[in-house]
């Protein structure tokens, strides 16, 4: 009996010291649909993988941001896994502060869309992983647009948006012409304002660095996005981001929303949306050039450098990143809800074509989406919807506060655009581009 006793106190400390030694891997994520569906289905990789525990961390857009970055720049090591932008992935990557990811067959890296692979590399080596990509495109009602007689073209433009914009508003109803981000961040307002100033014809810097923001095309873009809500977007657009206002447009209160073409996957799902089956996609519309007029991002899941969980942090990367993770997506809640903007084999299955309406234009804004000539001008930076500089995230956080209080009201686009110049010029001596 003691030596049953003996026996069966091993195997509990054993079973006791193998439960301890389970890795628990902290991730860090932004609070978007994609990322809260990984969460519910991160048990299948739990259970795959019995030795690794999956923890949570769902922050807002703009904190996610500010939490990841100050933890990867003092080597904090808070996170063993970061959902970072294709702004950082390369700047952290050729800064030493992402470890590589290495992948084997099975995970294909050559069916990944080449703009994603090659905005998430630096000299061949990938740095993060695309959970889900997109480019920007206009979502529309397209039973307000043909009881107004309108009927948009594949690529239509800013003054045929406001013309739209004009003829559906109907507050009294609840509708409301137009929905745009007007939130202040870098990633947030200044995702869209970025391309409207590109398609009026402006930049961010000229080749010489100078910050161009008090210029005619900026002028001429932030005075009609300020005009163009105040005229027929919703009350209080200027705190309204994403979620927000995918929540308004799925209660049928958005005649119109530029935005990430992922939103089309939420826009278009009767379980989501009151007006699913009356959106219709188009391109994002254009001014003076057809340059710059759609962004470029996706979401990517990456490992800090220095983490000692790397193999296990490799191990849920690879899974969540696969083209099993989108079969998984598929069998859960059907092919219409997979994310998307990453891989090809996703646009090649028949399933998601006929699910996905919205899957051609999607395609379409991803692949002429070009960070390497967004610009009228000729411009120094690689970049659609920022400039991949160290530096950006400051300055856009600065002007897109600036633009958020000209568009309540608080400010006048003139001043708004002065005192961001002046932000911008002293973040750019500061770092030395020139004197």
């Amino acid at each position: 009996m003691k030596l049953k006793a003996a026996l069966a106190l091993a195997f509990g400390l054993a079973a006791a010291l193998h439960a301890h030694a389970a890795t628990e891997l902290v991730i860090a994520t932004v609070n978007n649909g994609h990322m809260i569906e990984m969460q519910k289905l991160g048990r299948h990789f739990e259970s795959a993988n019995p030795g690794i525990k999956l923890k949570w961390v769902s922050l807002e857009e703009g904190m996610l941001r500010q939490r990841v970055t100050t933890d990867i720049a003092t080597r904090g090591g808070q996170f063993d896994v970061m959902t970072i932008g294709m702004y950082e992935a390369p700047i952290w990557g050729r800064k030493g502060w992402l470890q590589e990811l290495v992948t084997d067959a099975a995970y294909d890296v050559d069916d990944l869309l080449p703009a994603m692979r090659n905005g998430l590399s630096v000299d061949g080596k990938l740095f993060a992983a695309p959970f889900y990509g997109e480019s920007s495109m206009l979502m529309y009602r397209k039973d307000l647009a043909d009881k107004a007689g309108v009927a948009l073209p594949e690529r239509p433009t800013w003054a045929q948006v406001r013309e739209l914009a004009a003829k559906i508003h109907n507050p009294k109803e609840g509708v409301f012409g137009i929905c745009l981000r007007g939130k202040p961040g870098w990633g947030d307002n200044m995702a869209l304002i970025s391309t409207m100033v590109n398609t009026f014809g402006g930049q961010w810097f000229d080749m010489q660095w100078k910050p161009q923001i008090d210029s005619k095309p900026w002028h001429d873009a932030v005075s009609f996005y300020v005009d163009l809500l105040k005229s027929y977007g919703p009350p209080g657009s200027a705190a309204n981001s994403f979620n927000e206002i995918l929540a308004l447009t799925n209660a049928g209160k958005c005649g119109m929303w530029l935005d990430a073409t992922i939103a089309a996957s939420f826009v278009s799902d009767p379980r989501l949306s009151k007006v699913a089956d009356r959106i219709a996609f188009t391109q994002a519309p254009v001014a003076v050039s057809p340059k710059g007029a759609n962004w470029l991002w996706s979401w990517n899941l990456a490992i800090p450098a220095g983490s000692q969980k790397v193999d296990a942090a490799q191990k849920f990367i690879t899974w969540a990143t696969s083209k099993e993770y989108v079969q998984l997506v598929a069998r859960t809640n059907g092919w219409g809800s997979v994310p998307t903007g990453t891989r090809k084999s996703t646009y090649a299955q028949p399933e998601f074509q006929r699910a996905a309406r919205f899957a051609t234009a999607e395609k379409l804004a991803i692949d002429t989406a070009n960070p390497t000539d967004a610009t009228l001008p000729k411009s120094p930076y690689v970049g659609v919807q920022f400039a991949a500089i160290p530096e950006f995230q400051a300055i856009g956080i600065a002007v897109g506060q600036q633009i958020s209080m000209a568009l309540a009201g608080k400010t006048s686009v003139d001043n708004a655009l002065k005192l961001s110049q002046a932000a911008a010029d002293r973040e750019m001596k500061k770092a030395g581009y020139y004197k």
